[in-house]
């Protein structure tokens, strides 16, 4: 492989006419350039200078050579100075996933905080479930990913990937006002055993969770309406068709509904965590995961 200081000196020979001017530009001897071309000559197996007693010239192969260093160098110099720019937040990009409560409660603050301070990095945005985000990270369609999981349901395959915790939410229960205690204060699930609820789709991967707390509240839940969002739920609670577990970001206030606390824990609550590659120490990636720290200490 071509060794990007010997081009150069070699380069600065065909410029200059001399090793020793060639030297001066590196900032090395006279001696030391002339062993570089050497060893530049060995690599190659071809001679690339003449060399006599006063002066020294460039054979054939060495101005061929001389002739394809200049756009070689250029393009190394110019993937230098990405690579600096990127490391220096003044370029690249920066791809970022992540699911519609959280991307509503905080992540967008960050993202505009990201792209007030960073103008010349290239932010990209896709709302993602968790369960779609993984696999994108993993592919590198994705740098960085808010994702959540519900504990104690099973965590998925996160070989590859790291989290960094940003969030532990309790779950709240979703009540239609005209069925809300009169008492204010938590409430016990055991308390609405005979309600109907409204619970996620089976499609959800997360479908278990108002069974699994209904369960450790002491009944079996009747569900009667499933709905594949969290602001769906809220709208049928607030329309009266039951009441429905919902972690506290997407608590958002509604007409016709209140969000009640919960005094004896059922042991599910919402995790939220900024995943990234293991491999990736992308500055971006650590900004941006600082930004989403500070908006949630603004959004909770």
């Amino acid at each position: 492989m071509l060794d990007p200081r010997r081009l150069r000196l070699l380069r600065d020979v065909a410029s200059t006419g001399t090793i020793a001017a060639a030297a001066e530009l590196a900032g090395c001897t006279a001696a030391a350039a002339s062993q570089q071309l050497a060893a530049l000559e060995r690599d190659l197996g071809a001679v690339l200078l003449e060399r006599s007693a006063r002066s020294v010239r460039l054979t054939e192969a060495g101005r061929v050579l001389a002739d394809h260093a200049g756009p070689l160098l250029a393009g190394i110099d110019e993937a230098e100075r990405a690579v600096r720019d990127v490391a220096g937040l003044r370029g690249g990009s920066l791809r970022v996933a992540a699911f519609a409560t959280a991307a509503i409660g905080f992540v967008v603050p960050a993202l505009t905080t990201f792209r007030r301070r960073h103008p010349d990095v290239e932010l990209r945005f896709t709302e993602l479930e968790s369960a779609e985000a993984l696999p994108e990270l993993r592919a590198g369609t994705v740098d960085l990913a808010v994702t959540h999981e519900y504990a104690p349901l099973s965590r998925p395959d996160l070989r590859g990937l790291d989290q960094r915790p940003l969030y532990r939410e309790p779950m709240l229960l979703a009540v239609p006002r005209k069925d809300a205690p009169a008492a204010s204060g938590p409430i016990d699930l055991a308390d609405f055993a005979g309600a109907a609820w409204v619970a996620a789709l089976t499609s959800t991967g997360f479908q278990a969770a108002t069974e699994m707390a209904c369960r450790a509240a002491g009944f079996e839940p009747r569900i009667e309406t499933r709905v594949h969002s969290y602001p769906m739920a809220l709208a049928m609670v607030a329309a009266g068709f039951g009441v429905a577990l919902v972690p506290r970001l997407a608590a958002t206030g509604q007409r016709g509904l209140v969000h009640l606390p919960i005094a004896r824990p059922t042991g599910l609550v919402r995790q939220i965590y900024a995943t990234t590659r293991t491999a990736d120490r992308s500055p971006a990636v650590r900004h941006l995961s600082r930004y989403l720290v500070g908006a949630l200490k603004t959004a909770t």
